[in-house]
């Protein structure tokens, strides 16, 4: 859905006020070191690596022991899409590898209890039934450590109590709450496992746009009731997410100004800043191991099939995002009309608005390997379709 001319006024003017934001506030926002490493393959490899990282971070014991610890993964998409041969572990997905070595990572650093939970598409079953129809097996990672369990939330919460209400510091963007799965009310650490990927919608999607994904379709998706949350999802997020053509059930926070405009670019950036502010994840860790230049998800002509071998790993959403960015070959700094963020806002700049972290890399410590000496830059293999580069190789 477009703009009309009252709502992209409105809107330039809410971006020109954060232009002229204080300084000071800016300069106040937190930061934490970020680990960067090369890394080739899914394997040892990465297990090595991970480790090497959270200990160049101080360690993660410090973090999750005697934690319950919840891994938000990333399996965005239907169970059957590929990216020509390649399974979606290796194009857009987080990889049954990966997710397995981080469950034995923070078992080994004592966590008490781990969680892996996921939107996931399908309905209404478990995570599980998801992850056979994709092809993974789950005993995989139910099997990495003791106490794992495997989690849908996009579906009610087993137990008296569905749903948690996460009220949005400085009262957010867009929504002043989210009700959200009780499992992440249950958690006390939250860990976000991201693809190192571009975003149609959003420029990027790394670990705070991996938060999307825990916006239960029960309440925040398509077709859902006027009072109260549907008993099983119906769709995707597009009418409350994307379009804001309508509110949530009644039970649920609206808005808080239902004037502003109604387009994915203005909207989504600013529902994943307010849920990094509500739920901040405590560990970010984002692969690109093998990952797709162009899009979140495959398009044809659009997207292209990459290696980069990178990882990253942090304790501040905004910086570790940040970096990875710079990695990218991105100014973090950048604002609506320059890449990646040609027609959003930057979620980044409205995180650190909200106080989550800040974007600067002068203030952000970066541990490991050099950003100049890992850099892989995204557009010089694919792009948005408007403003799409020539296709490049499988890097």
């Amino acid at each position: 859905m477009g703009m009309n001319r009252r709502e992209f006024v409105g809107g330039l003017g809410t971006a020109a006020l954060a232009m002229v934001q204080p300084a000071r506030l800016r300069a106040s926002a937190p930061t934490a070191p970020v680990a960067l490493a090369r890394c080739k393959s899914y394997g040892p490899e990465f297990l090595a690596a991970a480790e090497k990282m959270f200990d160049q971070l101080g360690g993660i014991g410090r973090i999750v022991k005697g934690k319950t610890v919840t891994i938000k993964v990333n399996l965005t998409g239907g169970e059957n899409t590929r990216l020509d041969y390649l399974p979606m572990g290796r194009a857009c997905w987080s990889h049954p590898r990966t997710v397995g070595a981080v469950i034995h990572l923070l078992d080994k650093a004592g966590a008490r209890r781990i969680r892996v939970v996921e939107g996931a598409w399908v309905w209404p079953a478990p995570l599980e039934e998801f992850m056979y129809k994709a092809g993974w097996d789950p005993n995989l990672l139910l099997g990495a450590a003791p106490r794992v369990e495997l989690v849908n939330t996009n579906m009610p919460y087993k137990g008296a109590k569905p749903y948690t209400r996460f009220t949005v510091p400085r009262t957010g963007h867009l929504f002043p709450a989210y009700d959200l799965s009780t499992a992440y009310a249950e958690s006390d650490v939250l860990v976000s496992m991201a693809k190192l990927k571009e975003h149609a919608t959003a420029g990027v999607t790394l670990s705070i746009k991996n938060l999307f994904g825990i916006t239960p379709t029960t309440i925040y998706g398509n077709k859902v009731p006027l009072d109260e949350p549907a008993p099983v999802p119906y769709g995707g997020r597009q009418e409350i997410g994307h379009n804001g053509s309508r509110q949530p059930p009644r039970s649920s926070p609206p808005e808080k100004d239902p004037t502003t405009p109604r387009q994915a670019g203005y909207r989504i950036p600013r529902i994943i800043a307010d849920l990094s502010a509500a739920i901040t994840p405590g560990l970010e860790i984002i692969e690109g191991i093998e990952t797709i230049a162009g899009s979140e998800l495959p398009r044809p002509g659009t997207t292209v099939a990459v290696s980069p071998g990178i990882l990253l790993a942090g304790t501040n959403p905004v910086s570790t995002d940040a970096v990875a960015m710079a990695v990218m070959g991105f100014d973090p700094m950048a604002e609506r009309g320059t890449a990646p963020f040609e027609t959003c806002d930057n979620t980044l700049r409205l995180a650190e608005d909200l106080g989550v972290g800040t974007r600067d890399l002068s203030r952000i410590e970066v541990v490991g390997a050099a950003i100049k000496d890992v850099a892989f830059k995204f557009r010089d293999y694919g792009g948005p379709r408007q403003f799409q580069r020539p296709a490049g190789r499988r890097g």
